[in-house]
This record gives structure tokens, C-alpha cells and sequence, in this order.
């Protein structure tokens, strides 16, 4: 029976030098029923893009060629919103730590607790799988407004301040009435059940737009 772990759909892109690190840390991460690729190098990795752009990385640090931290900066000006968990040794917190402020999801020091870098794997993948719905939700939700007519998209402004019809009448200049047709028409485009979920829908993409 397929698993129904959503995160299981998604590969564990496992970049190290060590080989049996390596085969270590894809013995335990099939084990939690998670899909594995392993790649002994990061320029490895990146000529595997974009397909191994789903899911999460996790990397050594150090390695040689390109390290975890020039991964991250190539990822980056890449755009790729891979998360990516890092491998350290004894006294490399401080590259931990930089590694963070570029954009790694977490970060473990060697010997690090099993249980512990599954939790985190896992958390990684449900983050992204949440951050692709949401990419989703917002070009469809993009593409009904771009459907609107201009004074439909000004009725659904007023809509989101939280003014009445009246009051978005005045300050269009036409009749409650009317707006009341476009308030139904602007309804049925963007397929809201409701003011909420229409005001729901607003706010996705702008809150997502200003991210």
C-alpha cells in the first residue's frame, strides 16, 4: 500500500563527499519511508537541476569543490527554493550560523541524533509542499482578477477596505444597485463562496506579493 505521507512523494537530495555518510544517512532516511537521491558533489547536484529542485537537500558543509555555502549562494541566484539542512563538524557553528542567514532550513552538528534529522527533513518538505500550493494559489487566484473589468476590480477594492455598497457607490459615483450587480458578477469570476473567501483571496495575493 502507497504511503500517505505527502512528504514521501518528495526526494532527500543527499550531497557528500563521504561516501559512507552518505550511504548512512540514505540507510536511515528510507528506513522513515523517505525517497532518496545521494550526490557526492554539489556541481553534481546542480547539473542534476532542475529536476532535483522537489523536495530538500541535505549537505556537508565542508566539501571539496564547492561547499555547502557556495551551494546555498548558487541556489539562490538560481532561485531555487530547495530547503536545505546542513551537515557540520566539531567547531563549524560559525559556519552553521552563516549558513542560516543565507537561507538553510536548519542545520546539524556531527554526531547528530537520527530521530531528530528526520523531524527536521520532514518539516522541510511540508514547508515546501505548502509554499508550492500556495505558489498555485496565487497565479489562479492572479488569473480570475486579471478576468475582472475595470470597474469590477474597483468594487472588489472597495470590497477589501470593508465598505458597504452605498459607500462604494458614492465613491464611484453609480447606484447602489448597480454595484450590487458587479459585487455578483466580480462573486462568480473569482468562484467566491463568500465576502470572506473573496476578501481571502485578496489578501493572498497581496500578502504573498509583498513577501
Amino acid at each position: 500500500m502507497a504511503s500517505e505521507n505527502p512528504a514521501a512523494a518528495r526526494a532527500v537530495h543527499i550531497i557528500d563527499d563521504d561516501q559512507a555518510l552518505r550511504e548512512s544517512l540514505a540507510f536511515l532516511l528510507r528506513a522513515a519511508q523517505l525517497q532518496v537521491r545521494s550526490f557526492d558533489s554539489a556541481k553534481k547536484f546542480l547539473d542534476a537541476l532542475p529536476d532535483a529542485s522537489v523536495g530538500c537537500v541535505v549537505t556537508d558543509i565542508r566539501m571539496p569543490d564547492m561547499s555547502g555555502i557556495e551551494l546555498l549562494r548558487r541556489l539562490k541566484e538560481l532561485k531555487i527554493g530547495v530547503p536545505v539542512i546542513v551537515i557540520t563538524g566539531h567547531g563549524d557553528v560559525p559556519l552553521a550560523v552563516e549558513a542560516m542567514k543565507i537561507g538553510a532550513a536548519d542545520f546539524f552538528e556531527k554526531p547528530f541524533d537520527d530521530d531528530q534529522l528526520v523531524a527536521s527533513v520532514r518539516a522541510a518538505l511540508q514547508h515546501q509542499q505548502d509554499q508550492t500550493k500556495r505558489g498555485a494559489e496565487r497565479i489562479e487566484i492572479e488569473h480570475r482578477i486579471s478576468k475582472l473589468s475595470a470597474r469590477e476590480k474597483d468594487v472588489l477594492a472597495g470590497l477589501i477596505e470593508g465598505r458597504a455598497n452605498k459607500q462604494i457607490a458614492f465613491d464611484l459615483g453609480i447606484s447602489p444597485r448597480t454595484v450590487e450587480i458587479y459585487r455578483a458578477n466580480l462573486m462568480n469570476k473569482m468562484q467566491a463562496d463568500s465576502l470572506s473567501d473573496l476578501v481571502r483571496m485578496a489578501l493572498v495575493v497581496q500578502m504573498q506579493g509583498s513577501d
